[in-house]
């Protein structure tokens, strides 16, 4: 900036967050401060999405402080550059003028970034945890699983709504029915008849033997053998009547959950105490991993575990589902290659029971790591890169040595520094905006 001479700027703003975006409303001031007056400038709205066209025609020469005052409907900020010099005139600015020299870089416009799920992040030291990787199965838990066996013998039928593996059920709801309808053995539908007609049978007997016993008709004894021969019939026809509807006897659900398995057809016979079904309630899981003996040694130090499910590739952490471990083999034979270890979790609706898994185990901190997030990585024939922010529009491509990785984080051994910003979204895009040959040179006009 020179005095007397306009200094026109296309100020762009970015709101941050999980992606960044371009600044659409709201007004900016520009300011230069210091010991000497200077008139400021006022953009009342973005001239385009982002970018805010001001000016300043300084009438005092010296350094001060560049300032941009932002406010918007949803927030007011500051951003101030420090140590601007204004030159007396423009022989005394190209004198002290000095070219910038960076490394190779790349140019991606934040017009580009601001259309795109594009983010950065300062790279800083944190502790990290050393990880075993291995594979691992997500198990139902014991309490919560329930068989369902058959009361009865007879031909099973799933009722009128047929219930797949993987329906929710409600307590008490009735799940199938066993009939013993056309069958001569074992028919249900025979023994309730017997078992009401003997019943009612021996209620009629009872009440007659209560007035002979009374005028000492009958001995005591017989009173006794009546009574006695009602409720063997009445706890019999009971427990045949109790979940007997017409057409067989019902099987509900003793719990509220969902059907894991049915372990027989429509139409089948099934025999009294034969599995047909199991429900779980699906509020607790078991992740159970499976780790080669060579890390015995390290299992003591597990603390929790991410892991990486199959049918969606999401990233889970036992931390974040209340997970505690719960146990883990502690001893080793010839005939076992691998270690069990169980942590228990909470199942928040998005886990399959059953499902194999990719699992990461936590084991010893690390102090001072350079972590980045796993997904700033960008991988070509084996070899990991990311790109560093090296200006406001400029990018390097840097190739880096990986450490340990935890599934959703990284160590970097080398490649980047402490402090750079790194993108942590958006990568792609970049490689791809390099390899079509298109790339903006940084005297861009809007």
């Amino acid at each position: 900036m020179i005095v007397g001479n306009i200094s026109k700027f296309a100020a762009h703003f970015t709101q941050l967050g999980e992606s960044f975006k371009a600044v659409t409303e709201g007004t900016v001031t520009v300011s230069l401060i210091g010991n000497k007056k200077q008139s400021p400038d006022r953009a009342e709205k973005p001239s385009s999405p982002g970018i805010f066209r001001l000016a300043l025609n300084p009438e005092n020469s010296g350094t001060y402080q560049l300032i941009f005052d932002i406010q918007t409907k949803e927030f007011t900020d500051k951003i101030t550059i420090q140590s601007v010099t204004v030159y007396p005139d423009t022989k005394t600015a190209l004198a002290n003028w000095q070219e910038q020299t960076i490394e190779e870089e790349l140019v991606y416009l934040k017009e580009q970034a601001w259309k795109v799920d594009f983010a950065n992040r300062e790279v800083k030291r944190q502790p990290f945890t050393e990880i075993i990787k291995t594979t691992g199965q997500i198990l139902s838990t014991y309490e919560d699983e329930v068989i369902i066996t058959a009361k009865s013998s007879g031909i099973i039928s799933f009722g009128k709504n047929k219930k797949l593996i993987g329906s929710s059920v409600d307590s008490g709801e009735t799940l199938f029915i066993i009939s013993g309808s056309g069958l001569t053995e074992d028919n249900l539908d025979a023994k309730y008849k017997d078992a009401k007609n003997n019943y009612e049978k021996t209620k009629i007997d009872f009440e007659r033997a209560k007035g002979l016993v009374k005028n000492n008709i009958i001995s005591q004894k017989q009173f006794q053998e009546t009574q006695l021969r009602l409720k063997n019939a009445q706890t019999t026809f009971n427990t045949i009547e109790k979940n007997y509807t017409a057409g067989g006897h019902k099987i509900t659900s003793p719990i509220h959950g969902f059907i894991k398995s049915v372990m027989t057809r429509e139409g089948e016979y099934v025999e009294i105490g034969q599995s047909v079904a199991s429900i779980s309630q699906n509020r607790k899981l078991i992740l159970k991993a499976e780790v080669p003996q060579k890390y015995f040694s390290k299992l003591n130090n597990i603390s929790s575990a991410n892991f990486v499910t199959t049918y969606d590739s999401k990233i889970y952490s036992t931390d974040s589902l209340n997970g505690k471990l719960i146990s883990y083999g502690k001893s080793t034979n010839n005939n076992a290659y691998y270690i069990p270890v169980n942590f228990e979790i909470n199942n928040n609706g998005e886990i399959i029971p059953g499902s194999f898994v990719e699992v990461l185990l936590k084991t010893n901190v690390i102090k001072e790591a350079l972590v980045i997030p796993y997904s700033a990585l960008i991988e070509e024939q084996g070899n990991y890169f990311a790109y560093v922010q090296t200006s406001g529009e400029g990018f390097q491509k840097r190739e880096l040595e990986i450490g340990a990785n935890d599934g959703m984080s990284v160590q970097i051994l080398e490649g980047i520094n402490e402090g750079e910003r790194i993108v942590i979204k958006g990568g792609y895009q970049i490689k791809l905006a390099t390899m079509s040959g298109k790339i903006p040179a940084h005297g861009h006009e809007h």
